[in-house]
């Protein structure tokens, strides 16, 4: 009786097992029922088709490259599909752009430079990296003292829009002198001088696309140019923005000098009829409470005028 049980009990097993793997459906596929929920409307996943012609600062993009392409569709699909964080930085544009051209212009830096902010720190001040690099254009300390620009715990002007967009054109000027190529000074924007110059040095060819590099400035040219394509045609990459979405830039706010020792922010926001909250949504680069200022410098401050919170802008 006892195996008579046992083969009974094997029996229900197998039974059980049976009729698990049949609701997996034939061939190991779902059962209709497990995929039912799967909404009619879903968003498509799909390779885009690229441009034809692609140009970055006037240079031309080798499309007729197979590995070009296929690098240039890798970072389209990754910005396509980071939806999030590329409709936030979309947004952004109308609210950074503008202040960052005309400085860009004063510079001789070519217009599609901005690219290269937006995939830097996808337009927002406040961007620090795991290794540092802070503000707009993530600029390390080095970089940033290189061109003047002071760093601290309690200022730090890498996070201010202006001065951290002066010195990284005047980093992208000095590059583009030594190679004579914009893409060329894009990719040691991200690799340093030294780096590039020594690969050139190596592989005795002068151009971006032809030069083997490390794996993240390998991709890095492509980020940018992938920002370009879908600022330009949001719609053709899935980005249904109304002109309501875009951000304004900031526009109700006067700028006052403030100097002196021992600088108490808050004090400063309350002296000017705001908080020290809004101080720092329009000067990122102040980042503490209070500052000591012991060489005495004087700073221009933004403070928000009539209408700045109520229309954020």
């Amino acid at each position: 009786m006892r195996k008579i049980a046992i083969l009974f009990a094997a029996a229900l097993s197998a039974g059980s097992v049976t009729t698990a793997c049949a609701q997996q459906g034939k061939g190991g596929r779902p059962a209709p029922a497990a995929v039912s929920e799967v909404p009619g409307e879903a968003s498509p996943i799909f390779v885009p088709d690229l441009p034809r012609g692609l140009t970055f600062a006037g240079e031309r993009v080798p499309l007729e490259y197979a590995e070009v392409r296929e690098a240039l569709e890798r970072e389209i699909t990754v910005t396509m599909f980071m939806q999030s964080r590329t409709l936030r930085t979309l947004r952004m544009t109308t609210r950074y752009f503008p202040v960052i051209e005309p400085i860009m212009k004063k510079y001789g830096i070519p217009e599609d430079f901005k690219y290269l902010c937006m995939a830097e720190s996808n337009l927002d001040p406040n961007t620090v990296s795991p290794v540092g690099a802070s503000g707009l254009w993530q600029l390390m300390k080095s970089a940033a003292k290189d061109y003047g620009v002071e760093t601290g715990d309690n200022v730090d002007l890498r996070f201010h829009v202006e001065q951290s967009t002066e010195a990284a054109c005047k980093y992208l000027r000095d590059a583009y002198k030594r190679y004579g190529s914009w893409t060329m000074a894009a990719a040691s924007y991200n690799a340093g001088l030294a780096g590039v110059s020594k690969r050139i040095a190596i592989q005795g060819v002068k151009s971006y696309y032809d030069l083997f590099l490390p794996e993240e400035t390998m991709r890095y040219v492509y980020r940018i140019l992938s920002c370009k394509l879908v600022v330009e045609n949001p719609q053709k990459y899935g980005f249904q923005l109304r002109r309501k979405d875009y951000l304004p830039a900031f526009e109700n706010y006067r700028r006052v000098k403030v100097g002196g020792q021992n600088i108490d922010w808050s004090a400063v926001a309350a002296k000017y009829e705001t908080n020290y909250k809004v101080l720092r949504i329009l000067n990122p680069w102040i980042r503490s409470y209070e500052y000591a200022n012991k060489a005495g410098t004087t700073y221009e401050v933004m403070i928000p005028t009539e209408g700045f919170r109520e229309h954020g802008k």
